[in-house]
């Protein structure tokens, strides 16, 4: 179960779930501001303090936490070292989705509108879900014991999700459209499959082995491909 033995006795580290599931609602509202600029045409300047400060509230967390996770493994011994690993994967993790929300920003800050794009309702729709999927990401990542279904039925929507951003990134790189077009729309679609990946990533994180997280299939599938 999902960060289930993180939970289990006395171990000291809810409060750095707790402040986890924080850290993933920092980073969707990167998300949501980054793509508001990228596809409606709205000056980044008005939304790009906001995600910078953001960002670094979420990388100072990260480092924050880490520490504290490494005084833990000091006082606690090797007893829950297998605890600290998986949450030192997931900070990271969720701090490599604020990363790519502020690359979403970068897109709008060099000039660049999806606003006019010929499939703004397909991109409006995509972000929707997208947005979506953190909700459920930060919602399994604070339960205390969610259901197996609830989790691999999330991995398996989501990773259709990366494989169909996928196909549009390779039609794309095919396309006898412009490239001033199909640059950036490739561009961006990478960074969403990213951003959903690592969403998964994170609600698995504890569910798997360490040596297989990140993979599914028993190893077989990367799913950070």
């Amino acid at each position: 179960m999902v960060l289930s033995f993180f939970r289990k006795g006395s171990t000291g580290l809810d409060h750095v779930v707790a402040k986890s599931v924080a850290m993933l609602g920092d980073a969707r509202h990167s998300f949501d501001l980054a793509t508001l600029a990228l596809l409606t045409g709205t000056d980044p300047d008005i939304v790009s303090a906001d995600i910078r400060e953001t960002d670094q509230r979420i990388n100072r967390a990260e480092q924050e936490l880490r520490s504290e996770l490494v005084v833990h493994v000091s006082v606690q011994g090797g007893s829950d070292i297998g605890s600290v690993l998986g949450l030192t994967l997931l900070l990271k993790k969720i701090e490599r989705i604020g990363d790519q929300a502020k690359n979403i920003l970068d897109l709008a800050e060099n000039g660049i509108s999806l606003a006019g794009a010929t499939n703004i309702a397909t991109l409006s729709e995509d972000r929707q879900i997208a947005s979506a999927l953190f909700g459920e990401a930060a919602e399994l990542l604070g339960e205390a014991d969610p259901d197996d279904a609830a989790i691999d039925d999330f991995t398996k929507r989501a990773l259709t999700i990366v494989a169909a951003h996928q196909a549009e990134i390779n039609q794309f790189m095919t396309s006898d459209r412009p490239g001033r077009e199909v640059v950036p729309l490739a561009i961006y679609y990478r960074y969403l499959k990213r951003i959903i990946a690592n969403l998964v990533g994170i609600v698995r994180t504890a569910s798997e082995p360490i040596p297989l997280m990140d993979y599914l299939d028993d190893g077989a599938t990367d799913t950070d491909d």
